[in-house]
């Protein structure tokens, strides 16, 4: 497979080049032997911690061929010329990646250790991207010529998923509670929130532009708060909608899991409705509570791209953008974003959910 392709411009497609051929052999083989001798010390098995060095190892070792690479293909090239990551590229980083994950899931570190590294790897990612090894790559060159615009699509995209996650936590959490307090309630209100999280996601998006629309030219000022058939406003509701099940589903359950014999000893020693929901069940269910926002927070951080298609900005703005220009490279400038942004918004929630897992003198 190529590890990289070298294009006369962002349009056309490019012509592969091996790993071993993107510079001189001088050049590439410190990574080629970086690459090599990582994917060997993830063979062993029961060795977690070499396999982790290997990974890592690996890791570098496509870093300095992606970087030598694209500075060496790209010098006499042209001034339009191209340089992107291959389909051998991809597969290497999803092989290193999977080693470096599978070595730390089996060493099992603790909350604090999960977000030292994932700190540490941030950091390293912002060092490499801010330090112009990578500056070659088209995507990167897509990247410089639309700062402003990438600033403003990534403001949007987090207004999107993180703005939908508190509306629907606002409304879902209240309901939860409601829901588990009153039988026919839930048994009403549960089938309508999964019903709306089985409307396709594009179907969603386009039953809110004439709702919506109708809403902004029939009501007073609703066009100076931004509400119009397209935009913002169509999707960010949208995506509350989608978030509502999750969310009221996890609450209900989260209540639920309190053990019947630790109500009855709270009921026992006097506390009011509001006191066993506040001081027993919240703390018992909210584990269950906070994986249901994490499953709404990656969820919305993915359909907000879809919401690019209406005018809502975002990341999914340069994705189809580069679907209608035939640009890889732009795709990949609203796609790998997302991808990183949904990764760590489930590492850090993941974290979360550990930490409020009660321990024996809590539960004591």
């Amino acid at each position: 497979m190529p590890f990289l392709t070298l294009a006369a411009n962002r349009i056309v497609a490019g012509e592969g080049v091996a790993a071993w051929r993107v510079a001189d052999l001088f050049v590439t083989g410190p990574g080629l032997i970086a690459l090599v001798v990582g994917l060997a010390l993830g063979v062993p098995s029961g060795r977690e911690g070499l396999r982790l060095a290997g990974g890592a190892l690996g890791l570098g070792g496509l870093l300095w061929l992606l970087s030598q690479g694209a500075s060496g293909l790209i010098a006499d090239a042209g001034e339009y010329a191209r340089v992107s990551p291959g389909a051998g590229f991809w597969c290497l980083l999803v092989v290193v990646s999977l080693l470096a994950a599978d070595a730390l899931s089996n060493m099992s570190p603790g909350p604090a250790a999960r977000g030292g590294l994932l700190i540490a790897s941030l950091a390293l990612i912002a060092l490499v991207l801010t330090s112009g090894a990578l500056s070659e790559l088209s995507i990167m060159r897509e990247y410089t010529s639309r700062q402003d615009a990438f600033r403003d699509a990534t403001l949007r995209h987090l207004g999107l998923a993180f703005g939908s996650l508190a509306a629907a936590a606002l409304i879902g959490l209240p309901l939860g509670v409601w829901a588990h307090r009153r039988a026919p309630l839930r048994q009403g209100l549960l089938p309508v929130l999964s019903f709306l999280q089985t409307i396709p996601s594009l179907a969603m998006f386009g039953i809110m532009i004439p709702l919506l629309g109708w809403v902004g030219d029939s009501v007073p000022g609703a066009q100076a708060l931004g509400i119009a058939g397209i935009g913002f406003a169509p999707a960010f509701l949208a995506l509350v909608f989608y978030s509502l099940l999750p969310v009221v589903a996890n609450t209900v359950a989260g209540l639920q899991s309190t053990p019947a014999a630790t109500r009855e000893a709270a009921r026992g020693m006097g506390m009011t409705e509001g006191q066993r929901l506040v001081r027993v069940e919240l703390p018992i269910g909210l584990p269950v509570i906070l994986a249901g926002i994490r499953i709404v927070l990656v969820q919305n951080i993915g359909l907000a791209v879809i919401a690019g298609l209406i005018g809502g900005g975002g990341y999914g703005t340069f994705v189809f953008q580069g679907l209608n220009q035939t640009a890889t490279d732009l795709i990949l400038l609203g796609a790998l974003p997302t991808v990183a942004l949904a990764v760590v918004a489930a590492i850090l929630m993941d974290i979360l959910v550990e930490l409020a897992q009660p321990t024996a003198e809590t539960a004591r």
